[in-house]
């Protein structure tokens, strides 16, 4: 059996004459931080100071002993290199590296002595080939699409800048004979009561392994199967059956099935290599067919028909290196408790790590995977060209055995682009990749993993025939609405996908206390204007508090309004598209994460606090959900009833026509059953709808413990009473962290947000934004401020006021 021996100590980092001790994994940046060398360039301006950080050249090392000789090969391997390399052992030259998104494997065979990986300046490193290839336009004034590295360490509209180098995936040296598992691919399917793995292998053979007969013992569960390779043959297939098996689900829809699946490959003396994955048998399928709206594009896993209720997920940290996977497990467990069900990993990130994909598996969180394209045109030449088909080739073969893995994309908005932000007359004739996302990336799909579905980018509309951001067709994105519109515009049209939306707020008080620590908060001061990337940015926060509330000049109040009009923007456009169902087939909200303290569209913040939007998300993606949707015209409002169960919703729906005060005016019960997976849509009674342009009156629909309204009017223009309410605290039996506050309200009191973080760093709510009738009652547990009183709680409670 083959021999391995990780390599994560003794490292060291060299610049301009000095060494520190280095970790690996790791990068710079990491190192710098460690030996007190460079200010967090997550504080304050910091990003600025160590801009130098990323255009110098840096040299890792370690000394490699001689182990002997006991084996016929000794590979070095990386499984990541961040980014232009040049490796070394002994003085010998084993090869060099031009792409983060792959990993590396050298002959080592009978070399000692220092090893020594030198990583040239991704900056210099991407001017060079920019020179052989020529000028593209992009998005951003960097040159990520001339390197293939992750496009957002140069920056982005919610990231800083920090594009740096280093060991950032695990190193290893293995020693083996005769031969080894070069490639595993698992074609894992389901035809009626059997399921089916395919497996297809590759082996890598020494001299004397060439001359040998070999075997490969495939195994799942009590199923076994075994393939000979003949001398001079390195591939086989091995297929094993499995009866019956329990199936593979997304969260909310039955279980998450998993199986061990392992691989033996072994000669006449015994195990020379093994290789193991976990993996599920489901079926998904991708219907994108015509009908009367135009074509779709929804999602079926295992013959079930989906409303997809997504995420889009971004690098958790820009110094990736140190997202561990107790950190994915946490974020995407936030995720999972939000109820989503999906988690599209943007272009211009990483393919994750495996405890990402693993952590999905077991969570039932549908994987939708990016290849690694943003928001610019990508040269097709060479030396480019041959690294993306390298890296698309491993990283399918890679991430394949996922369950969860569910669908392919080719790129993000590059298409697009393309057609509208002026790249077509610019670029003249010159590639711009549209050869790989037509081309090349399907090819290389259908050929290794044919089970899976792909599509050629987000957005994309199936083909040139419509416009690639065609509402009618494939996917979307709406970012006019954030842009240049109030939230109230999301409801002018029903996309067949909704695969980007979002709107911004800042981070919790507490996060910006830390990323802040020196500084009097300010919407427009020094430091919120640097951790705020977005072009025009507080200006559009301005704006869409400006639409609906008198913009305020405190910033605590400020604070708490851009943090409500977040969470109204975005469950506003779920509640709409969902309310539209089978049409609209999903949403895919922009973003759940954050990876650093920033203003941005998270609904958890870059310390890894929850906004008020994550609790919007928990409501608005719940199986079951009740809304009151305005009209186009003076017309009485929809209420609308979403179930996505599998079992029919039966309840009885209040209907209460209240005062400014909160005080009902009048009241109606509709029965109603709402059949498993549909929308059941109705006419307010007219008895019940407020008159349109009312300040004095609003709708409140109830169901199950489920709360709508609906105001005719913006806030300022309400006349809201001012709102009064008690609170008292109370211990929670069992749990000495935790505090129960209670609040009862004698008026209307409209998303009182309880601001959990301003009572204690790490202090914790159950509940987002409420809105409360006159008499109500409504309770908040908090977790990790134990010492808490009425009135320090008062004092962490906001809620809307008369303007």
């Amino acid at each position: 059996m083959k021999d391995v021996t990780q390599l994560d100590q003794g490292w060291a980092l060299h610049h301009a004459g000095s060494r520190l001790p280095a970790a690996v994994p790791g990068c710079v940046h990491t190192d710098l931080l460690a030996a007190g060398l460079i200010p967090d360039p997550f504080l304050e301006a910091n990003e600025t100071d160590v801009a130098w950080v990323s255009r110098q050249d840096w040299t890792y090392t370690l000394d490699l002993p001689d182990h002997g000789t006991r084996h016929e090969r000794t590979d070095l391997v990386f499984e990541g290199l961040d980014t232009a390399a040049t490796i070394t052992l002994g003085g010998t030259e084993l090869g060099s590296t031009r792409n983060m998104h792959r990993g590396y494997r050298f002959d080592a065979t009978g070399l000692t002595g220092e090893l020594a990986v030198r990583f040239t300046s991704a900056y210099r490193e991407a001017e060079r080939v920019r020179a052989l290839v020529g000028d593209r336009p992009n998005v951003y004034p960097e040159p990520f699409q001339y390197i293939r590295k992750m496009a957002a360490s140069f920056g982005w509209d919610w990231g800083p800048t920090l594009p740096g180098a280093g060991i950032w995936r695990p190193a290893r040296i293995e020693r083996w004979s005769t031969a080894r598992l070069a490639r595993v691919r698992p074609h894992t399917t389901v035809d009626g009561a059997t399921g089916t793995v395919e497996l297809h292998l590759d082996l890598e053979r020494t001299t004397t392994g060439a001359a040998r007969e070999l075997t490969a013992t495939a195994t799942i569960g009590d199923h076994t199967a075994t393939v000979a390779f003949p001398v001079g043959q390195d591939t086989a297939v091995i297929v094993l059956d499995v009866p019956d098996p329990a199936l593979w689900w997304p969260r909310g829809h039955g279980d998450q099935a998993l199986y061990d699946l392992d691989v033996t490959l072994a000669d006449a003396q015994g195990p020379l290599d093994s290789w193991h994955r976990r993996v599920g048998f489901r079926t998904i399928e991708l219907d994108t067919s015509d009908d009367e709206h135009g074509s779709g594009f929804t999602l079926a896993v295992n013959g079930v028909r989906l409303f997809v209720r997504g995420v889009n997920w971004i690098p958790d940290d820009t110094l990736v290196s140190r997202v561990t996977p107790e950190r994915y497990r946490e974020r995407l467990t936030r995720a999972a408790e939000a109820n989503v069900d999906l988690v599209r990993v943007w272009g211009g990130g990483i393919y994750e790590d495996e405890a990402f994909y693993d952590t999905c598996d077991e969570l039932g969180l549908m994987v939708w995977q990016d290849f690694l394209f943003a928001c610019a045109a990508y040269p097709e030449e060479q030396p480019l060209r041959g690294e993306i088909e390298a890296e698309a080739r491993e990283n399918v073969v890679r991430l394949m055995p996922h369950p969860s893995l569910v669908l392919w994309n080719g790129n993000n908005e590059n298409l697009w682009g393309f057609r509208d932000w002026g790249w077509e007359t610019e670029l003249a004739s010159a590639s711009w990749g549209e050869g790989y996302y037509l081309g090349v990336l399907p090819r290389i799909v259908a050929e290794l993993d044919p089970t899976r579905p792909y599509t050629a980018g987000s957005p994309w509309s199936g083909s040139w025939d419509h416009h690639p951001n065609d509402v009618d067709h494939g996917t979307h994105h709406s970012w006019e609405v954030w842009n240049r519109q109030d939230y109230a515009e999301y409801r002018a049209t029903v996309p067949r996908f909704v695969a980007e939306f979002g709107w911004q707020a800042p981070p919790a008080h507490a996060t910006l206390r830390r990323a802040l620590p020196t500084e009097e908060l300010a919407a427009d001061s020094p430091g919120m204007l640097h951790h705020q990337k977005a072009e025009d940015g507080n200006g559009k926060l301005d704006r869409g508090v400006e639409r609906h509330f008198d913009l305020p000049a405190d910033f605590d109040r400020w604070h708490y309004l851009t943090q409500v009009v977040q969470a109204r923007a975005v469950a506003a456009g779920i509640e709409h598209w969902r309310s539209h169902w089978p049409r609209c087939a999903g949403t895919v909200v922009w973003q759940l994460n954050d990876c650093w303290p920033v203003s941005s569209w998270a609904a958890i913040d870059g310390d890894g606090r929850l906004k008020p939007l994550w609790y919007e998300l928990r409501r608005v993606f719940a199986d079951r959900l009740i809304t009151v949707q305005p009209t186009t015209d003076d017309a009485a409002p929809t209420l609308a009833l979403a179930n996505q169960a599998a079992q029919p919703w039966h309840t009885v729906v209040t209907l209460r026509r209240v005062s400014a005060d909160g005080t009902t005016a009048t009241t109606t019960e509709l029965p109603v059953t709402v059949e498993a997976r549909s929308v059941l849509r109705l006419p307010v009674p007219n008895a019940l709808a407020p008159t349109a342009g009312s300040t004095k009156e609003f709708l409140a629909a109830d169901a199950d413990d489920l709360r709508a309204v609906h105001f005719p009017v913006a806030d300022k223009h309400f006349d809201y009473a001012r709102p009064e309410f008690d609170v008292t605290v109370k211990p929670v039996a069992g749990d000495d962290t935790a505090r129960d506050i209670v609040i009862t309200a004698h008026t209307l009191v409209r998303d009182l947000l309880l601001q959990a973080d301003r009572l204690a760093p790490d202090a914790v709510a159950d509940r987002g934004l409420l809105t409360l009738l006159a008499g109500e009652r409504a309770r908040i547990r908090i977790t990790g401020a134990p010492g808490i009183d009425a009135d320090t709680a008062r004092a962490a409670l906001y809620c809307v006021e008369p303007a």
